[in-house]
């Protein structure tokens, strides 16, 4: 049996999904899905992290650091790297001695920061009963563990 449901969905969330499921209808091609291929960036672990430090400021590579918290060096360079190839972040190296370089997002990189400001809202929003039901789920695994 199949129950009917009545969106609750702001019209214009409730077209894009409408949209996404009609164009991803019987297409087999998840290598191409426009989708994908953004969310997996975006779904990397210190993809947003990076994104919201350079929000306010262009920054060195060691104020990023330490902005980030926990990333080590190398993954730091290689998401740099990454965000830089998807047009998202660009560097810039000054002709000092010893060079120095900054990065800083680029208009495109910008234009993520508003999707990125509303999944943030929500995650803080959200965070104490988001772990509230962990807690009762990892309660009811523990008693119910053979």
């Amino acid at each position: 049996m199949t129950r009917t449901h009545a969106s609750n969905l702001p019209d214009q969330t409730e077209a894009v999904l409408r949209d996404f499921a009609v164009q991803s209808e019987g297409k087999t091609d998840y290598a191409n899905c426009p989708v994908r291929d953004v969310l997996d960036r975006g779904g990397e672990k210190w993809t947003l992290l990076i994104l919201v430090a350079l929000a306010e400021e262009p920054k060195r590579f060691s104020a990023l650091q330490r902005d980030v918290g926990d990333i080590s060096k190398r993954m730091l360079t290689q998401t740099l790297r990454t965000l830089e190839r998807d047009g998202l972040v660009e560097r810039t190296v000054y002709p000092t001695k010893p060079p120095s370089v900054d990065y800083r997002l680029t208009a495109l990189g910008r234009s993520a920061l508003n999707p990125l400001a509303s999944l943030i809202g929500w995650a803080a929003e959200s965070h104490d009963e988001i772990r509230a039901a962990r807690a009762e789920y990892d309660e009811r695994e523990v008693v119910g563990a053979w």
